[in-house]
């Protein structure tokens, strides 16, 4: 039970990474809270860990909306009275090419993707004495990929500002990041390179369990000498561009 009794905070925890990383840390012990910009998802999820045995708590926040992360911090921290576990998950994309790419949804993607992992992060530390921060990145990070640039460097300036971060953080706070490859849920079958066959990722694509295997693993305490990483979990892919 590697998180028995710990308050875990997941963004973008309503599906997909975010949903199989609430269930996982609740099922191991975590008393979660389901962050999602869809609320009544969010329920649904809380309803089933708590079904199954779990706690959770479900919270509907849209993380690019500073008043909104406050909230959902606070929520977190009056209902258990600390915070141990920090999973910044929830994220978009937007596909156009630069020159097609309004200034309006760059900003949507930075503030939603890279801003939300600063102000909930900030927050977090504020409240926590000991734990992890995990940051959810991708291998757009480290590849090219037509029409998806403000995606790209929204996940590069988070493993860059997960980095920074780790020199200044106090003994017993952790912060590293996963980089998931394709990974079956709607945010890679949405992706029109996908639909279109310019992007092959047939025999490439994970689950979301299997990242929340490795965002889980970099959150307990047995990865407790592994700091400021990326790890990056995409079947290969990198490789195999």
């Amino acid at each position: 039970m590697r998180f028995q009794d710990k308050v875990c905070l997941v963004t973008g925890a309503a599906s997909g990474i975010g949903r199989a990383t609430a269930e996982r840390m609740a099922k191991e012990g975590g008393k979660v809270a389901v962050i999602d910009l869809n609320g009544e998802a969010a329920a649904k999820v809380a309803e089933g860990i708590t079904q199954a045995g779990g706690t959770a708590l479900a919270i509907a926040a849209n993380v690019g909306n500073l008043s909104d992360v406050e909230a959902a911090v606070e929520k977190a921290y009056r209902s258990w009275g600390r915070i141990d576990v920090l999973v910044n998950n929830a994220a978009l994309m937007r596909f156009t090419p630069v020159l097609e790419t309004e200034e309006t949804d760059w900003d949507l993607v930075i503030r939603t993707n890279l801003n939300s992992v600063f102000n909930f992060t900030r927050l977090c530390l504020k409240r926590m004495k000991a734990g992890a921060i995990v940051n959810v990145s991708s291998v757009h990070a480290h590849e090219n990929t037509a029409n998806c640039a403000s995606y790209a460097a929204s996940k590069g300036a988070i493993e860059a500002f997960s980095r920074a971060l780790s020199r200044e953080l106090p003994d017993g706070i952790r912060v590293n990041c996963v980089a998931p490859g394709a990974v079956n849920t709607p945010m890679l079958w949405n992706n029109p390179n996908v639909k279109s066959g310019k992007e092959k990722v047939e025999g490439a694509v994970g689950e979301p369990a299997d990242l929340s295997a490795a965002i889980c693993f970099l959150a307990a305490d047995e990865a407790r000498f592994v700091q400021g990483a990326t790890l990056i979990v995409d079947g290969g892919r990198l490789d195999i561009l």
